[in-house]
């Protein structure tokens, strides 16, 4: 996607210099700030502190911390070490040990002189591979926003809503949920969007701010103002990402989707997911009770970031506090939908319920015993 003028990637590989650059997420929407990752340090933080957030990105970097650490030491020793590091930043998205497990399983045969361009060329498949997998997501969600705007007077507006960010700054490219809306803008559909907010980390506003770019009608709201807007009859469909889901169609992403979900299923309003197959866990059946739900820090929920004045946009950014000071604070990042809420499943592969033999019969590949 284009921020400005200018094609970006949320992560790259300069061939030349040999650096692994990302946008650093922390200062947007306020700031675009590009920094190099080149230790396994470096690589961890960028996860953990969420420099870098959705699953898809995460497992890409994962990967690309992988093949940095294996360039500077090939050996089996340096390679687990690295798989540790990196797998203990975030236990919930399930692309980041997808990933490491992808190239440490191609990397373990080969003898260590061979390992580093190898993994290279893992790291390089792995994020080109998100790209094409988001961009089909993208024309199978099309269809389904040509068809409610089928159903509509000529020309009248499908309206959309979201939670959290699921755009091409959690993904390599195009994004989840988003792909579908930029395919829909790109196709002449009328579409809007209603942009949940998502505390603790405001991540709306890295999708307003992605609309925005790329010329999407949307308007910013509060995390609870779906439901009012879907009881008033201002929600066509709801499209949400998801950070891991079951072979049973359970899905789990930030936290709060489970009550746009409920409300959705109050209203019949269309609830789907998009869903790229490395984010589906095979070896999980119950979301609720098998998925961990992170912890996060406290200082997420008890500071928020902005900016000290709405006029200037080169004004200084600012932290502030929220609640009391001697308030305990709670912060799971992520919730569970059940599958019996969830119209759909908006897949690389196709449209499909959200239901275990729907996902086994669009992916028989991954269907053996160990997900049996």
């Amino acid at each position: 996607m284009k921020v400005g003028n200018t094609h970006y990637r949320s992560i790259w590989h300069d061939e030349q210099t040999l650096a692994v650059s990302i946008i650093d997420q922390r200062w947007l929407p306020h700031r675009f700030v590009v920094v190099e990752l080149h230790t396994t340090i470096d690589f961890a933080t960028a996860i953990r502190d969420m420099w870098v957030r959705g699953a898809p990105l995460i497992g890409a970097t994962a990967a690309w911390g992988m093949a940095k650490a294996i360039a500077d030491d090939p050996s089996d020793t340096n390679m687990d070490a690295t798989w540790e590091t990196l797998h203990a930043t975030r236990p919930t998205a399930i692309n980041l040990r997808w990933a490491l497990d992808r190239v440490r399983s191609h990397l373990r045969p080969l003898a260590p002189e061979q390992r580093p361009d190898v993994a290279t060329r893992l790291a390089v498949e792995i994020a080109d591979e998100d790209v094409e997998i988001n961009r089909q997501i993208g024309v199978h969600g099309l269809e389904l926003f040509r068809a409610v705007a089928d159903k509509k007077a000529h020309g009248e507006t499908v309206n959309i809503l979201t939670h959290c960010n699921a755009g091409w700054l959690a993904t390599v490219d195009w994004g989840t949920a988003t792909s579908p809306m930029y395919h829909a803008a790109d196709a002449g559909v009328n579409i809007h969007v209603w942009v949940n907010e998502t505390r603790p980390r405001t991540q709306g506003a890295l999708t307003a701010w992605e609309l925005g770019g790329h010329g999407v009608p949307h308007t910013y709201v509060v995390d609870n103002a779906g439901g009012h807007l879907m009881m008033q009859g201002n929600v066509d469909l709801v499209i949400v990402g998801v950070d891991r889901a079951t072979r049973n169609g359970d899905i789990c992403n930030k936290i709060g989707t489970y009550l746009q979900a409920l409300a959705a299923y109050d209203n019949n309003v269309p609830f789907y997911v998009a869903l790229p197959s490395p984010t589906i866990d095979w070896t999980v059946a119950d979301g609720v009770r098998e998925i961990p739900i992170e912890q996060r820090d406290d200082a997420e929920v008890r500071r928020v970031l902005g900016r000290t004045g709405v006029e200037n946009p080169d004004q200084a950014l600012m932290t502030v506090a929220i609640p009391p000071d001697t308030s305990t604070v709670g912060n799971p990042a992520f919730d569970v939908t059940p599958a019996r809420l969830v119209t759909g499943l908006i897949t690389e592969r196709g449209v499909v319920e959200a239901s275990a033999d729907a996902l086994a019969n669009l992916f028989p590949e991954f269907q053996d015993a160990d997900s049996a």
